[in-house]
């Protein structure tokens, strides 16, 4: 690999992480701004700064589960490299111009299954990283609506004695803590993504050795790109997350946020990339669900779950044609 492809490759996935900021925005402040606590302009701003500084609270588990845990280290080069990341991307453009919040995380493990496989069949994938992976489609969902359900029983208890104006004036306050610790959870599991693709191009380029750290300038760049995408931010994706699947408050909002970054932390600290956009979607749905059944809009939470479910398979066929044309053209 020349020093000119390993270079276009770092700035492809460089635009990936922005790309992945700009799509997951929504799943950081469609909390808050839909209970009006913060404009959308404030709130992407305050998202992004949480974004960024991430890198200071998390290690590097996640990145090293993308990086050599996914798929077999020594058939990456730099083609399986651009299959995974013209998958990956296409597929986050799509959704996003149809205002869809699919899963940025495994439109990549998608990508990069697709082209490691069509370049050397499914054997390439490694078993255990790729089923953790897969699991965590289900498990992170279910694991933000419970705890935000159990959030919402548990406040509601609390403050039963309290009058709703009161409790409102409460959360309004809390819900900025809850959106940087989600931003901050956000930030850090997302951007490590992007960091293992990094890690394992340098592999791949032998500019690294596997016993040597990732160097700090990928995990400044990463956090930098996640945190400039968030600051632009999707705007088509708020109004699906934020108002369309159920109408949130600002202590419903609180509980949505806190659960998902509960769920993110733990996720981020096995090493585990789950979605972020999965992860808040169960807990919006959690705190729906705990008020009465008929808030949520199943009809949108439904289409969210179709588009989940069509995330890897689609972006692992776009990356594995991306593949085959880089094999012949570049």
């Amino acid at each position: 690999m020349t020093f000119e492809m390993l270079a276009f490759l770092v700035l492809v996935a460089l635009a990936f992480d922005f790309m992945n900021g700009f799509h997951d925005a929504a799943n950081s402040i469609a909390t808050i701004v839909s209970t009006g606590v913060l404009r959308p302009q404030w709130a992407v701003a305050w998202a992004a700064f949480f974004n960024f500084i991430a890198f200071l609270v998390f290690g590097l588990h996640v990145a090293s589960t993308v990086g050599k845990g996914i798929i077999d280290p020594a058939i990456v080069d730099h083609y399986v490299v651009f299959g995974a990341l013209v998958g990956a991307i296409a597929w986050n453009i799509i959704t996003w111009w149809y205002g869809i919040p699919s899963s940025s995380s495994h439109a990549l493990i998608g990508g990069l299954a697709g082209a490691a496989v069509t370049k050397g069949g499914v054997g390439t994938l490694v078993a255990s990283g790729f089923l953790k992976t897969a699991a965590a489609i289900v498990l992170s969902p279910a694991l933000g609506f419970a705890l935000a359900a159990a959030l919402m029983i548990v406040i509601s208890w609390l403050c039963v004695r309290a009058t709703p104006r009161k409790v409102d004036r409460w959360f309004r306050g809390l819900q900025f803590v809850a959106a940087a610790l989600y931003s901050l959870g956000h930030g850090g599991n997302d951007a490590q993504k992007t960091m293992g693709i990094i890690w394992m191009l340098l592999l791949a380029a032998s500019v690294i050795t596997p016993a040597e750290a990732l160097p700090f300038w990928v995990v400044i760049a990463c956090q930098a790109a996640m945190g400039l995408g968030t600051l632009f931010g999707g705007w088509r994706i708020v109004k699906t997350m934020g108002q369309r699947i159920t109408k949130l408050r600002p202590v419903s909002g609180f509980c949505a946020a806190m659960s998902g970054a509960m769920t993110l932390f733990l996720a981020t600290g096995l090493g585990v990339p789950v979605s972020t956009t999965h992860t808040i979607t169960g807990s919006i749905v959690g705190v729906g669900s705990v008020q009465k059944l008929s808030a949520v809009r199943w009809g949108v939470a439904g289409s969210i779950v179709w588009a989940w479910l069509f995330t890897i398979p689609c972006s692992a066929f776009i990356a594995g044609v991306a593949w085959w044309l880089a094999q012949r053209f570049l």
